[in-house]
């Protein structure tokens, strides 16, 4: 367990993703045993969002949150808003859509409030201090308990803390941030820099990239695999280019290192995000009980992760140069 940034928020090192659990297109009782499995193996946060399946996966988690009948405190239930519907009214992170589209995910979720409600994206359209006080009214009014940013920029992410100082109001604690072996530079750079400054917290999604970090495509596209599922052209394609190509290569080389190690190629890129000092946690996804069990698996691997001499090797192959704290 970590805390979210400053705040005295526990979470697990390892959280559920229902974006990649959800997506595939799995049976509810399928989903449901993942969601179980994870629970029972420590994990506490569960991150969904609005646009999720269409809203479809917010309302599976909280069918299966509520048939378990787990305690609440015990959970950490995050969310994230921006793209709720078709409607101009539906989508974004005006006052309107914060407050509707958070009521719309409690109420698909069959819960009071999130432990935590990210915005998923940054929204020029909308003035800061509106998204600020929004935020800031959601928290009041008990319908989540803090809140963050995904995929924003240092300097967005500076302003909604100025603008919270400036009229006090509630800071965001956390961003959500994608890391791995080959997109390093937000989780490395700026938001470690964040962290000291303002306390700014990180949580990261996508360790395996898709799955390109899986190890699953260095000999082609097996037939079950996502690059083959209709709507995942663009995935198939980015493996397929000539940038994607030198990506499996040096997955290749990572891979000698996995089994040194006696992990999978899976089992080493999820451990080494999640031995980044500044990250509170990192979200998974699965679609087969083996595949969740193989990830969870990852935190048994943190200690060999964690060495210098395999970081350094891991870098030697990637071509980055970070030091062992993961600082460029």
């Amino acid at each position: 367990m970590r805390n979210l940034g400053r705040s005295g928020l526990r979470v697990s090192c390892i959280g559920l993703g229902t974006w990649a659990t959800f997506a595939n297109q799995i049976s509810d009782e399928l989903a449901e045993e993942l969601v179980t499995i994870a629970y029972e193996n420590g994990v506490n946060l569960f991150d969904t969002a609005e646009v999720y399946a269409s809203g479809k996966a917010e309302i599976l988690l909280g069918k299966i949150i509520k048939k378990k009948k787990w305690r609440r405190s015990a959970l950490v239930i995050t969310t994230k808003l921006y793209w709720g519907g078709v409607a101009e009214t539906e989508r974004g992170l005006s006052r309107k859509h914060i407050i509707e589209g958070l009521n719309g995910s409690l109420q698909r979720l069959q819960l009071s409030y999130v432990d935590v409600v990210f915005a998923n994206r940054s929204d020029p359209k909308t003035p800061m201090e509106e998204i600020v006080r929004a935020f800031t009214h959601v928290i009041n009014q008990g319908l989540a308990l803090y809140w963050g940013t995904s995929r924003w920029s240092a300097a967005e992410i500076m302003e909604a803390h100025s603008v919270a100082r400036q009229f006090n109001l509630i800071p965001p604690i956390a961003e959500q941030a994608e890391y791995h072996f080959f997109q390093r530079e937000t989780a490395e750079n700026w938001l470690p820099q964040l962290s000291q400054k303002i306390g700014v917290g990180m949580l990261t999604w996508s360790p395996l990239a898709c799955g390109i970090i899986s190890g699953k495509y260095i000999n082609g596209f097996p037939m079950n695999s996502r690059a083959e599922i209709k709507g995942f052209s663009w995935l198939k394609e980015k493996i397929a280019s000539e940038s994607g190509k030198r990506q499996q290569a040096k997955l290749m080389e990572l891979q000698i290192i996995a089994d040194r190690i006696g992990c999978t190629l899976g089992q080493l890129a999820i451990a080494w995000c999640i031995r980044h000092e500044s990250n509170s946690g990192v979200l998974i996804g699965a679609s087969s009980v083996e595949q969740l069990y193989e990830n969870l698996k990852s935190l048994s691997f943190l200690s060999h992760v964690t060495n210098s001499k395999v970081l350094k090797e891991v870098d030697t192959v990637l071509g980055t140069g970070t030091n062992s704290n993961g600082n460029l």
